[in-house]
């Protein structure tokens, strides 16, 4: 079965304000990348009594998650401009691809003080970043050594500015009401713990929602979550 539409690039936005709202500039890229990795990292505090055999690690904090992907830059010619007019092959072969890559997500910006503030935008992926890391690898070369091709491997570190991390504590506060809708595989129990940390309001959930029979969730279905405290059971 093959896949329909148009092909649709990657685009990288840079941003002056950590809110996202004052763009100053995007590279479209013109390969997409062939893959690239989501990495999740959960720490841990290693609580480890003297001569002990094992360690016993205490939850410390989930930091910010990372986006790792590779680009590729060519000034061949055999690729075409993503976008008509966009940045059209020079002679100085990928030179102004890569400038305009490195002033983007890389280069100071004297008006903050630092490089810019990242979104990487690819069809239903949306990663709000900064760049932590970037390596440039060039592999082809005009005769005068003029590069003409490059993969750029980057480490974007995800980002929420103040605001945001502190409405989605709001947003997961036991102490506010909540409206779930039940996916595959949840449980009345798993759900008041994600909700108040505890499975045990289950019972009380279930009669504020009317449900005759807890232990058969529809999927689809919305349940109420209201403002409920564990003495309340």
């Amino acid at each position: 079965m093959g896949f329909s539409g148009s092909l649709e690039k990657m685009n990288v936005i840079a941003y002056q304000k950590s809110d996202f709202t004052s763009e100053v500039g995007r590279y479209t890229v013109y390969i997409n990348p062939a893959s690239y990795s989501h990495v999740y990292c959960v720490k841990y505090n290693d609580v480890q009594p003297q001569g002990s055999s094992g360690g016993s690690p205490e939850f410390n904090r989930i930091p910010s998650d990372t986006v790792e992907l590779e680009l590729v830059f060519d000034g061949t010619g055999v690729v075409p401009s993503p976008l008509p007019g966009l940045m059209p092959f020079t002679d100085d072969g990928i030179s102004e691809q890569v400038s305009k890559f490195k002033n983007l997500v890389f280069t100071y910006n004297g008006n903050i003080h630092s490089p810019n503030y990242l979104k990487l935008s690819w069809g239903t992926f949306l990663f709000k970043c900064r760049l932590s890391k970037l390596s440039m690898t060039y592999t082809l070369f005009k005769p005068d050594g003029t590069p003409l091709r490059a993969r750029a491997k980057g480490t974007f570190l995800g980002y929420n500015d103040e605001v945001e991390l502190a409405l989605q504590a709001r947003m997961s506060s036991p102490d506010l009401t909540h409206v779930r809708t039940v996916k595959a595989g949840d449980t009345l129990p798993l759900m008041c713990f994600r909700i108040y940390g505890t499975s045990t309001l289950y019972l009380e959930v279930a009669r504020v929602n009317g449900l005759v029979d807890f232990r058969r969730l529809r999927v689809g279905s919305q349940l109420v979550f209201p403002p409920l405290k564990e003495s309340q059971t």
